[in-house]
């Protein structure tokens, strides 16, 4: 069975997010075959058209050497030799114009034709289907919405009316994406072979019609070549059919299954299905309550599911734009005094509503099936968090100040003050091999241990130290930095840093910043600390703009590895090595013998930026100033040995 990236029909009629986005993803990859395989047309057609002119133009040289004999050459006389072997010539052109005629016919049936199928059907049917799901998929949208608008007050025949309504467009838009889907999926075993065959049809014409290039065609390895491609393409089509089979089966047995997904509310007459009441998580569109001004609510439809003990919320169209976006908190279901129970508002069907001491949060769902089932749930993590309370609380480390903090799962929301840092700690299913568990996520540049700390701002003057990641005063502030023979200046923003237990490795930055950006959006950590980076082959330096005061200061020594990310080029992350402490009452900044021992093993931290140029270039300049600080060091060991 052949490893073929496919669709799941099962989550056509959900259309979640996540399936949106990996729909997305086939699509993207169905428009690059689709440009790829034109290229691949207009490049044989190229060779189809170079073959007819190579015969065309073969027909016309003997024609002319033919006419050879009916010139009236003043000093020609007759049947002369140059003449006969002039015509054997252009018998001899005439076989090979046949020869390359029979060949432009096998290009034609072998080469171009399944190319221009392929495109003309394949490609084009994949097209048409993407207009009629977005038609369908509007069609649907606009139903459920004037579906929902309906007032309990209502007439019951407007309401049946529509309910129908919401079965046909919900039914037509299942069915097309299912067949949507099924095209998608089959496209990924049609380019294993739609875009050989042309190929291997090209160099089996050659080896049947063109004599001239025998020596070079037939021989045993590309003898056995073809034959494995042939092979393969025909394994593909065996394949192809066996999962069409496959496919109609599964469609069939799909939409047998969904009939009662169709209706928004089922009709009396289709089996009762009663709500599950021991979910301990759901997930699914629900329309939410917000207010507006001057009074006024809107209701907008929104993808919720439940996080842990996080109730969360997307829009479909966020995660379409932005496929990295985790999520909104909705609201915290660990709060004291959290109610989930059902309400009565804006004369709307099946809402209810979640009450806490913060908030309120009111939603409403299709039908009273969805409803009993959220508020089941909700209430089912609600306990099991009130449960897990009485378990033993955990216990506390020691931060790099020397601080108690406690790890927690979750940052509180509050907005932090320019002498407070937000913390949250990862959660313990993250990665062991690249990141470490329950570590602390830093989201501001000042540390806990500044807030006590009182230092002079002045406007203007040299830069002076702050100190925000606990260093000591003898490994900071180089006083050659300014006088750097390498330097640049860019402007960023500090979005967080966590300890790690590598020194390097682009998948260990990059996992750092997807952790990173994550615990900001669930924990809804807006603050950003702008800052002056200047890179220079001295070390690298965070300025406050807005008072010139030096943040922190890196050495080269101490960065160990940098990154800008795959996919979005304004951010960027370096990690590097912690220094250890002096101790308290040491006025000399070198830690004591208790200190060596504890921190005998070093560790790493990875800090993450948000950059206004491109991550690229910080990055390019980080290489830049290590190589003018390492050639710098070459050249003074060299003065010194000499």
């Amino acid at each position: 069975m052949l490893e073929v990236e496919q669709l799941h029909f099962e989550d056509a009629l959900e259309d979640s997010p996540h399936s949106r986005h990996l729909l997305l993803v086939f699509e993207k990859d169905a428009m690059m075959i689709k440009k790829y395989s034109q290229n691949m047309q207009n490049c044989c057609q190229r060779i189809m058209s170079a073959q007819n002119e190579l015969c065309s133009a073969t027909q016309s040289l003997a024609q002319l050497l033919r006419s050879y004999e009916h010139q009236d050459f003043p000093l020609e006389y007759g049947d002369s030799v140059l003449a006969i072997t002039l015509r054997q010539f252009a018998t001899f052109l005439d076989d090979i114009s046949s020869v390359h005629q029979v060949l432009a016919q096998q290009f034609s049936e072998t080469m171009i034709y399944p190319l221009n199928k392929f495109l003309q059907a394949d490609m084009e049917e994949i097209t048409t289907m993407h207009e009629m799901y977005k038609i369908a998929s509007n069609e649907h949208e606009q139903s459920i919405s004037k579906y929902m608008k309906q007032t309990i007050k209502k007439d019951d025949k407007d309401r049946v009316e529509i309910n129908r309504e919401i079965h046909a467009n919900r039914k037509r838009f299942h069915q097309t994406a299912l067949h949507y889907y099924s095209s998608l999926n089959a496209l990924q075993f049609k380019k294993k072979c739609f875009l050989l065959e042309p190929i291997m049809g090209f160099l089996h014409a050659q080896r049947t019609c063109f004599q001239m290039g025998q020596d070079m065609m037939v021989k045993s390895d590309i003898e056995q070549f073809l034959g494995n491609i042939g092979s393969s393409v025909q394994e593909v089509h065996t394949e192809l059919a066996k999962e069409t089979q496959k496919t109609v089966e599964i469609i069939e047995t799909i939409e047998k299954q969904s009939q009662h997904k169709y209706f928004a509310e089922p009709p009396p007459d289709m089996p009762f299905i009663p709500p599950n009441t021991n979910l301990s998580n759901i997930t699914g569109y629900l329309f939410c309550r917000t207010k507006q001004v001057l009074l006024t609510a809107k209701w907008e439809r929104l993808y919720f599911f439940t996080q842990g003990k996080f109730l969360m919320s997307q829009p479909k169209e966020e995660v379409i734009k932005n496929p990295e976006f985790a999520g909104s908190l909705v609201i915290d279901l660990s709060d004291e005094g959290i109610v989930v129970e059902s309400c009565q508002i804006d004369d709307r069907r099946h809402t209810f509503q979640i009450v806490s001491s913060k908030k309120t949060v009111i939603l409403q769902a299709e039908n009273y099936r969805e409803r009993d089932e959220w508020i089941a749930t909700l209430n089912n993590i609600i306990r099991e968090r009130e449960f897990t309370k009485l378990a033993p609380a955990p216990s506390k480390k020691k931060d790099s100040s020397g601080q108690s903090t406690e790890n927690i799962s979750a940052a509180s929301n509050t907005q932090t003050g320019p002498n407070q840092s937000t913390v949250a700690s990862i959660s313990t299913t993250a990665s062991s091999e690249t990141l470490i568990l329950d570590t602390p996520i830093q989201f501001d540049l000042i540390s806990p241990s500044e807030e006590n700390r009182a230092v002079s701002s002045p406007q203007s003057g040299p830069p002076k130290r702050v100190n925000p990641f606990d260093q000591a005063s003898s490994i900071v502030l180089n006083p050659a930095f300014d006088n750097a023979a390498f330097s640049e200046t860019f402007t960023t923003r500090f979005l967080g840093s966590m300890e790690v237990k590598g020194d390097r490795g682009e998948q260990l930055v990059h996992s750092t910043i997807r952790q990173i950006m994550a615990a900001r959006a669930i924990h809804n950590v807006f603050k950003m600390t702008e800052s002056l980076m200047v890179v220079s082959s001295e070390g690298m330096r965070l300025i406050d703009p807005s008072n010139n005061i030096v943040r922190v200061e890196f050495a080269l020594q101490d960065i160990s590895f940098w990154s800008a990310h795959p996919d979005n080029n304004r951010l960027f992350g370096f990690i590097t090595r912690n220094r250890t402490l002096a101790a308290p009452g040491s006025t000399d900044g070198k830690p004591s013998e208790a200190d060596k021992n504890q921190n005998a093993s070093p560790s790493f931290s990875c800090h993450v930026f948000e950059s206004n140029t491109t991550a690229e270039d910080i990055c390019q300049a980080i290489s830049t100033a290590t190589k003018v600080a390492f050639q710098a060091l070459m050249k003074r060991e060299s003065e010194h040995h000499s």
